[in-house]
């Protein structure tokens, strides 16, 4: 289980790699995206970013059978890493493009929506399923999620937990563009390359612009998120849900 970086012609190419659990984050592979990510900034051989998953997924969330465990000291902990790899890639000024196919959910979700363009193949998914879980969203997604669609579609994505195909996803603008799935790597390295090859302090100082325009910012979004997600951590509700996830069998919610 790890992160693998390539770089080739001005483009890093970053590979979650943990395809046997559809490659889902552990707390050290978030610190190795995190450290990626702020290495990018003062790299001069690194000019735009692809971010993708082995396998046939992107990444499905965080790694469940590590959940359920967490006091509010450790709860707070991991989602300081989660953040702090959400805000290097969000304050990077270079672009960075996500390469989707299969899972995109939970944070493995807000990876993508943290990235500046979405390419996805039609088999691409995309879920909040937050709530199977007993938790509120995190990885920023409320904040990322309103940004994209609007308040009003947001809730009714978190609250359903539903998945969305890649053709849903891009007609509610969640997706950049939708390749066929033996195109998606060569599509995002193109792409990549172009804008390797560009302005890239001009596109840099674009991101930053967008990021001044989002009204709430982003970081105090995600100071509210921590407060809210370490109560939910050690909640009943919480341990049923990766303990259920876990056993494979329909979760008992008490709402406590």
């Amino acid at each position: 289980m790890t992160i693998r970086v390539e770089t080739v012609g001005g483009v890093a190419k970053v590979t979650i790699d943990n395809p046997a659990q559809k490659n889902a984050l552990t707390n050290d592979m978030k610190v190795q995206l995190l450290d990626a990510f702020r290495g990018f900034a003062d790299d001069d051989a690194v000019r735009a970013v692809v971010l993708t998953g082995a396998g046939n997924a992107f990444c499905a969330g965080s790694d469940v059978s590590s959940m359920g465990k967490a006091d509010i000291r450790g709860g707070r902990h991991r989602l300081h890493v989660a953040h702090s790899m959400l805000r290097a890639m969000v304050h990077l000024e270079k672009p960075i493009l996500a390469a989707v196919r299969g899972p995109a959910v939970g944070v493995g979700w807000s990876l993508a929506m943290a990235c500046d363009y979405i390419l996805a193949s039609p088999q691409a998914r995309f879920g909040q399923v937050f709530k199977k879980v007993g938790l509120a969203p995190d990885g920023g997604s409320v904040f990322l999620l309103s940004q994209y669609v609007g308040v009003l579609r947001a809730k009714e994505l978190v609250l359903s937990g539903r998945m969305l195909s890649g053709e849903e996803a891009l007609k509610l603008d969640l997706v950049t563009e939708l390749v066929e799935d033996e195109r998606l790597e060569a599509r995002a390295m193109e792409l990549a390359s172009d804008w390797a090859q560009s302005a890239t302090l001009a596109l840099g100082m674009a991101k930053c612009m967008f990021v001044g325009a989002a009204g709430v910012n982003f970081d105090t979004f995600l100071e509210l998120e921590s407060h809210v997600q370490n109560q939910l951590l050690v909640t009943h509700d919480h341990k049923e849900g990766v303990a259920a996830f876990l056993e494979k069998r329909p979760p008992k919610f008490i709402g406590s």
